[in-house]
């Protein structure tokens, strides 16, 4: 049996705190996210999922604090999912269904090494 890498998926977005979706775009967004983790899971290569949320601080080198959450180039870590794969390759093309992506979002994936 071939050993499976992981492989982590990053998901970022524009933050709009100005915008609030209805009920109807809620549960439609939820309905995306669930297929695409359902599939993924259904396929055996789910490790784990987060979401995250706006709520957070940021710690500094010097010790400071800052109230809010990390925007860089306008998009913010939505959240994360670690998925079993080969290659690289396969675990990029099940990012390419991402729900993220048809909102504006991306999805980075990246390797993960050991500690």
């Amino acid at each position: 049996m071939v050993q499976k890498n992981e492989f982590m998926l990053l998901f970022r977005f524009e933050p709009n705190f100005n915008y609030q979706p209805t009920e109807a775009e809620l549960s439609e967004m939820h309905q995306h996210w669930g297929a695409f983790i359902g599939q993924i899971a259904l396929e055996e290569k789910l490790v784990s999922t987060h979401q995250l949320g706006f709520e957070g601080k940021q710690i500094f080198a010097d010790a400071s604090l800052q109230d809010g959450i990390h925007i860089s180039n306008k998009q913010a870590i939505a959240g994360n999912m670690v998925v079993k794969a080969n290659t690289i390759e396969e675990a990029i093309e099940m990012a390419k269904s991402c729900p993220i992506l048809h909102v504006g979002g991306s999805v980075e994936v990246r390797s993960i090494q050991p500690m």
